[in-house]
């Protein structure tokens, strides 16, 4: 199937077009026949000379309806641009045509229409001046009335011989949703422009960090199993309510999608840009706020996050204006903090020769090679152990760090033998998994667990507190066990127990504990009420908060009271 969009000035003819070519009536809502007005999306298609299917997401295009119309060509690889013959180029005829280039759409068809009222010419003469510079500027011409039908076969055929690209029907699915309802006896039905990868009857998909099972599927109002890119498709999903879908959403392969807020952008710009914009990618429209970087790239801080990856295209509207502010490329979706007084020209200086797998390995060192994908990325640098990538350079100055630390360690441990995973993990702040890979490449010992002396007696403290885990051993009992300081931060950094103070510990598995009880209390609570919880005392339950709060998992408010982190909570969290 191919699948185009209409464009062009509201009232130039392209419902009465689409009429024409299918047969079928796009507009969808009596009002909009009644005002013989586009409001929202509308579809039809027909079968081409070629045999070919194409589909049309016919848009509105009055100006109050822009964001419905970028909606529908949000998605779509092509569209047929109606200019009318008897009015030639008008307001909407610039935004539609702003939109489309912002978004390089570069394939279609120019349509003179009405040509029964005027002489297709002049209208084609302003076209092509203003089609000039753009992603359409060489596209194909049809003169055509489709009032009298003159020239709709020559429309039919040019459409037949449109070469559009052929997507990648193994690609992950990016379906975004442009219609919602519910079906009764079926459920929740969602529509779509499915311009990449494949959908099957029994999918699992992803929506809102949530699995969805597509129970039925629907191309052009014919039941399917499979349906492949390019494709209008209708998507009936199992057990999910119809107010928790909408336009703008999106249905993804799970774990595939980076989701992001933040973004690093490259503009096209048509206008001085103000800061508070609305980005418009798929059938998504999102407010956005705008920091230039400089005068072609831009950090874009968006009002709720998208599933987005390095090389989309999208463009950003003013709507208080009414027009189409820039297009822009997408060069990072997981771009670093801008702290420091002169970062954003640093940032802009580096996106000038912007290589984005290799940036993510620089700034973070590891990545995931999942990671990199979901971001559009090519996995690049080394491949270590658990799916981890790493920069060759990096590795090497680690394994000069792993080096050093071992030699210390072995200076305060020297009946150890060698040095703990978990030591050298904490040390150099590396995944776990990659330390067994790095202990042997740096030629070093691995550590089986503490030494003998020590593990005995940090056996006896993890019985005591496996019996009570908030009972926290006193500072005599520790001493008469011989476990000072210096033996306890030997055990944390071993793994065996966590600190809070000095002479402080608890086994590791008690936080998630604490964090699980705390979380059955009235949010906000105080720390009298975290002690009890706990059946612990004030030595105990003080430090393990301050640990918790440092970590993220609780917060602190002004009043001196305590929550779980993601509780319901009137603002002001420290």
């Amino acid at each position: 199937m191919q699948v185009v969009a209409t464009a062009g000035h509201v009232d130039h003819g392209k419902s009465t077009l689409v009429r024409a070519l299918t047969g079928m009536e796009p507009d969808r809502w009596a009002e909009e026949r009644r005002r013989g007005l586009t409001i929202d999306l509308g579809f039809a298609w027909t079968t081409l000379s070629t045999g070919k299917q194409l589909a049309f997401v016919d848009v509105p295009g009055h100006e109050r309806f822009v964001p419905n119309m970028l909606a529908g060509v949000g998605p779509v690889p092509a569209c047929v641009f109606v200019v009318a013959a008897d009015e030639g180029w008008m307001p909407q005829s610039a935004e539609h045509l702003a939109a489309l280039d912002a978004l390089a759409v570069g394939h279609g068809l120019l349509v003179i229409s009405r040509c029964d009222l005027a002489e297709p010419d002049s209208a084609l003469e302003q076209a092509r001046r203003h089609l000039a510079g753009t992603s359409l500027a060489d596209i194909p011409s049809v003169a055509v009335s489709a009032k009298t039908g003159a020239g709709i076969s020559d429309v039919r055929a040019a459409l037949a011989s449109l070469r559009l690209p052929v997507p990648d029907a193994a690609a992950d699915v990016r379906l975004w949703v442009d219609r919602s309802f519910s079906v009764r006896g079926v459920g929740t039905v969602v529509t779509g422009t499915l311009a990449a990868g494949t959908l099957r009857v029994g999918d699992e998909l992803e929506l809102h960090g949530e699995r969805v099972m597509v129970r039925g599927l629907q191309s052009l109002e014919s039941e399917v199993d499979v349906a492949t890119a390019v494709a209008r498709v209708a998507v009936n999903l199992r057990g999910l309510e119809r107010s928790a879908v909408g336009r703008g959403d999106a249905l993804l392969t799970p774990d595939s999608w980076w989701t992001t807020d933040t973004i690093d952008v490259r503009l096209r710009t048509f206008e001085d840009l103000p800061r508070e914009l609305v980005l418009h990618l798929g059938s998504a429209a999102v407010p956005a706020r705008v920091r230039p970087l400089d005068a072609t790239t831009a950090r874009l801080q968006l009002a709720k996050p998208l599933p987005l990856r390095v090389g989309d295209r999208a463009l950003l509207r003013d709507p208080g204006r009414h027009l189409i502010a820039a297009g822009l490329e997408v060069l990072d979706v997981h771009p670093p903090a801008l702290r420091r007084r002169g970062a954003a020209i640093e940032r802009a200086a580096a996106l000038a020769e912007f290589d984005a797998a290799a940036s993510q390995l620089r700034d973070r060192t590891f990545v995931r090679a999942a990671e990199l994908r979901a971001m559009g990325l090519e996995p690049t640098g080394r491949q270590l152990a658990g799916d981890w990538l790493v920069d060759s350079e990096a590795w090497s100055r680690l394994l000069d760090r792993a080096r050093t630390e071992f030699a210390s360690w072995q200076g305060e441990n020297p009946l150890a033998g060698g040095i703990p995973i978990e030591v050298l993990r904490q040390q150099l702040d590396v995944p776990a998994e990659v330390v067994p890979e790095l202990i042997d490449e740096a030629g070093l010992t691995e550590a089986k667990g503490l030494p003998r002396e020590l593990d005995v007696l940090v056996r006896i403290v993890e019985r005591e507190l496996v019996a009570d885990p908030f009972a926290a051993p006193t500072a005599d009992r520790l001493a008469e066990l011989a476990l000072g300081p210096r033996e306890l931060a030997v055990a944390a950094r071993a793994g065996r127990l966590v600190r809070l103070a000095d002479t402080v510990v608890l086994l590791p598995t008690a936080l998630d504990r604490a964090l699980e009880m705390l979380g059955e209390l009235p949010q906000p609570f105080t720390l009298s009420q975290a002690r009890e919880a706990l059946g612990t005392t004030r030595r105990v339950a003080l430090p393990l908060l301050e640990l918790l709060h440092k970590q993220g998992r609780t917060g602190r408010l002004p009043d001196g009271t305590h929550r779980v982190r993601n509780w319901p909570v009137q603002d002001g969290m420290s």
